[in-house]
């Protein structure tokens, strides 16, 4: 039962679109500085594979920010030097911890991109669709990480920790700013 005050379904929506643009935008941006720092040692192939996945998953996002008119968060400017700066601390951390950040990302944005499919009705089939396909790729993103020892990164449990409360945070403020 809504509330006077409650988002109505079209704002809601809008957040998520808006929300999913950030997210992607930072997440291809953690790619970024990441490549910058390995991309020429033996993980640059893998991260720049699933840096490509992240581009069209931002490419859907920004399409549906300017279809359905969504306002894109004002916050994209401090994600593009977050983005980054994550991507290349983690880096210089280590291959290892390279792999801890990508799998702490793609962890809480599966628990992100799981609840946003759950609340989305059939008439928002389509748009469903979308985030759950890509959902599948960020959990693809998390082997990848698993694969190559994002567990043995020095620190892995802080780490990790870490990086999913500032996703959780980055989330809750993109929804809204």
């Amino acid at each position: 039962m809504k509330l006077p005050g409650d988002p109505t379904d079209a704002d809601q929506v809008a957040r998520m679109i808006r929300v999913d643009h950030a997210g992607e935008y930072g997440a291809k941006r953690i790619y970024q500085g990441q490549i910058a720092v390995l991309g020429r040692g033996p993980k640059g192939d893998i991260l720049r594979h699933m840096q490509a996945q992240e581009e069209v998953h931002l490419a859907t996002f920004s399409a549906l920010v300017a279809e359905r008119r969504v306002r894109p968060t004002a916050l994209l400017p401090f994600w593009h030097i977050a983005g980054y700066a994550l991507g290349a601390a983690t880096a210089a951390l280590g291959e290892r911890a390279a792999m801890a950040c990508t799998v702490a990302v793609e962890e809480a944005i599966d628990d992100h991109y799981s609840a946003q499919t759950a609340t989305l009705g059939d008439d928002e089939a389509p748009l469903r669709d979308t985030i759950e396909a890509f959902r599948r790729e960020e959990l693809e993103h998390r082997d990848i990480g698993l694969a190559h020892d994002a567990e043995k990164a020095p620190g892995y449990r802080f780490l990790s920790a870490a990086i999913k409360a500032g996703c959780r945070v980055a989330i809750a403020l993109s929804e809204r700013i």
